[in-house]
């Protein structure tokens, strides 16, 4: 049977501890005119972002707890896990951001409630899915908020500064991964007058780093895959040796280091052993947007500040929470413009996106990895 959204109630909860909110309003209001839902909202749901419920009720929205949600919704979405979906009826369908090819052991309980799971950020990286790239939307403010977060803590300067009273060089910043998160981070720091050194395995993405201002640096001998998305892929050990070689070379001369190297359902790829903390100056900075799954520093801890030698080492790897404002305003043109392909696809079954970003159907694994995983086992 082929499973189409409308008419369908569809349920809108809020993430703990994150203060973005995956539909604003406006969005909510284009829902209910073009795709005729019934839209349930979580009392509070805007609140982070000072929006009152009664906003969400004048775009056609109700408001109800998370528990009548819960127990009353076709589909539920939140920004990603809320751990409060046991709580739901059986067969509900659930749209979020669950990384769930690095978070295998959390899919276990929509297993248990026979539940439909889509995730948005295992869509593929096309032009006719550009609307509802989240990933892409959030790695560019996580890499533009992570110089901002540097620029703060660094006790020095970013631009060269000539005074009567003497001048100051500018500040050195090497970015480690040069995908979205990194391009936005050397376009910012670069705005600031930083110099700036950037890494990457992809050899592709030398020209769009030197076309921001940066230099380049690489290592002969990476591998590259046209079935990847984009995405990096693992690499030899002789290479990932090398590699850390050069990087230890610059991270000499670097005030500060932005890591943001993902492989996708893989531990982070070690980019920064210890002995390359300890051969930083004092006061030297290290963003490690990767830290929650693993991290590129091998000193970092997700959700930590980490000092040691004198180097302070934050692990953050959602930084785009911090700015929920303009972080709210992408995700909800994202959520939107997933919906009403999913409303209008003539067979989400068959469809590619919705079948690479499709988990499960009523329990049953549906997606490609997982399938082969459990036939391997």
């Amino acid at each position: 049977m082929i499973e189409r959204l409308q008419p369908k109630t569809l349920g809108v909860i809020k993430t703990p501890d994150d203060p973005r909110v995956c539909l604003l309003p406006k969005e909510i209001m284009r829902l209910t005119s073009e795709l005729k839902l019934d839209i349930l909202i979580e009392q509070g749901l805007g609140s982070s972002l000072q929006i009152e419920d009664a906003e969400y009720v004048l775009a056609g929205a109700i408001c109800q707890c998370r528990e009548t949600i819960l127990k009353n919704a076709d589909i539920i979405i939140s920004i990603n896990h809320t751990f409060s979906e046991v709580d739901s009826r059986e067969g509900v369908c659930f749209i979020g951001i669950f990384n769930p090819l690095f978070h295998k052991s959390a899919l276990a309980l929509y297993q248990a409630r026979a539940a439909t799971v889509y995730s948005l950020d295992l869509l593929p990286r096309t032009s006719l899915a550009q609307s509802m790239d989240v990933l892409s939307s959030m790695a560019s403010l996580a890499g533009y908020k992570a110089v901002l977060k540097a620029a703060e803590m660094f006790k020095g300067v970013f631009p060269m500064f000539t005074t009567a009273a003497g001048t100051l060089t500018p500040v050195k910043i090497l970015v480690l991964g040069a995908g979205v998160a990194g391009l936005q981070a050397i376009a910012t720091a670069r705005r600031l007058g930083a110099v700036v050194e950037a890494f990457d395995v992809r050899k592709s993405a030398g020209e769009e780093v030197r076309s921001l201002g940066a230099t380049f640096i690489e290592v002969d001998g990476y591998t590259e895959s046209a079935t990847a998305g984009g995405y990096a892929v693992e690499q030899s050990e002789e290479y990932q040796h090398q590699q850390k070689e050069l990087i230890h070379t610059h991270i000499l001369s670097s005030n500060i280091v932005i890591s943001t190297a993902n492989i996708p359902g893989k531990k982070a790829p070690l980019l920064i052993e210890t002995r390359s903390v300890e051969a930083m100056r004092p006061g030297s900075i290290i963003i490690d947007m990767a830290a929650e799954q693993g991290g590129n520093c091998e000193l970092s801890k997700n959700k930590e500040l980490v000092h040691h030698n004198g180097v302070a080492i934050l692990g953050h790897s959602n930084l785009s929470s911090e700015i929920p404002t303009a972080a709210s305003l992408l995700l909800s043109n994202n959520y939107y413009a997933f919906l009403k392909y999913m409303a209008n696809s003539e067979d989400p079954t068959k469809d590619p996106l919705l079948s690479a970003c499709k988990l499960m159907q009523r329990g049953n694994w549906t997606h490609p990895h997982f399938i082969k995983n459990l036939q391997t086992a």
